[in-house]
C-alpha cells in the first residue's frame, strides 16, 4: 500500500512538473511573438494599442504610417477602413483599438488583466469604454476645430467628463487599484486635453479636478509615460497641422 502511494505520488509530481513545464515553454513563446503596431504617434486610438502592451511590458515595434500617403502595409493589413491603428500579430491583423486592446488581454493573461473576470464588472468596464469611444473624440474635435458650435461642443464635452469624473469616484484608476481596460481606453485623450483648452480657451481641471488628478497619477506610471506623447507635443503638432491647412 505505502509503495502504490509513493508511486502516485511520484507520478503527481511528474505530472504537476510537466505542467509547469508546459505553462513556462507556453509563456515564452508568447514572449517571442512578433508584434508590429501600424501607428500615427499623435493618434489617440494608436496610443490605446502602445499603452496597452506597455501596461503588459510587451516588446513591440513601431512601424509609423503617413496618413495622407497610406502604404501598400497598411491598405494590405486594414483593407476594410484602411486606418490605424493595426496590431500585426505574428502576422496576422487585428484592427480597431479597442477590439484590439481587448485581444491583447486575451493574449497575454499572466500579467497586468485590463479587464475584469467577473462578468458583470466585465460588462461595466465594457460599457465606459464604449461611452468613451462614443463621446470623447467627437467633443474633442468640435473644440479643437473651432467651428460655430464650440461652445455647446465644450459644454457637452466637460458633462461628458464630468460624467466619467463621477464613474471614477474616489478609486485611485478606473480598473480599481490598478490600471484597467477604461483607463486605457480614457487616458490617450487626455494628451489632447491641453489642445482642447487652449482651442476653447477654458479648463478642464477647474471642472474635473478629480478626473486631471487621475491623470496626473496615471502618468506617474513608467506604462503610461512610455506610451503617451507629452499633451504641449500634442499641442505643437496641431498648431502645425493647422498652418499646413492654412487654417487660422
Amino acid at each position: 500500500m505505502t509503495s502504490l502511494l509513493q508511486s502516485r505520488s511520484i507520478n503527481i509530481i511528474v505530472f504537476n512538473l510537466q505542467a509547469a513545464d508546459k505553462e513556462e515553454r507556453r509563456l515564452l513563446e508568447i514572449m517571442a511573438d512578433e508584434v508590429v503596431v501600424l501607428d500615427f504617434w499623435a493618434s489617440p486610438f494608436a496610443m490605446r494599442v502602445k499603452l496597452a502592451l506597455s501596461e503588459k511590458g510587451i516588446t513591440y515595434e513601431c512601424k509609423p504610417q503617413d496618413l495622407l500617403n497610406k502604404g501598400p502595409l497598411l491598405l494590405q493589413a486594414n483593407p476594410v477602413h484602411k486606418k490605424i491603428p493595426v496590431l500585426i500579430h505574428n502576422g496576422r491583423s487585428i484592427c480597431e483599438s479597442l477590439i484590439i486592446v481587448r485581444y491583447i488581454d486575451e493574449v497575454w493573461t499572466h500579467v497586468s488583466p485590463l479587464l475584469p473576470s467577473d462578468p458583470y464588472q466585465r460588462s461595466q468596464a465594457l460599457f465606459w469604454a464604449d461611452y468613451i469611444e462614443k463621446q470623447v473624440y467627437d467633443l474633442g474635435k468640435r473644440v479643437y476645430v473651432a467651428q460655430e458650435d464650440q461652445a455647446e461642443a465644450k459644454e457637452k464635452l466637460i458633462q461628458c467628463l464630468k460624467t466619467l469624473e463621477t464613474e471614477l469616484g474616489d478609486k485611485p484608476y478606473f480598473g480599481g487599484d490598478g490600471i484597467g481596460f477604461v483607463d486605457v481606453a480614457l487616458l490617450p485623450f487626455t494628451t489632447w486635453f491641453y489642445t482642447y483648452e487652449r482651442s476653447g480657451n477654458f479648463s478642464i481641471q477647474e471642472s474635473c479636478p478629480k478626473l486631471i488628478a487621475w491623470v496626473e497619477r496615471c502618468r506617474q506610471k513608467q506604462s503610461v509615460s512610455d506610451a503617451l506623447p507629452h499633451p504641449h507635443k500634442i499641442y505643437d503638432f496641431y498648431l502645425l497641422f493647422k498652418e499646413a491647412l492654412g487654417v487660422k
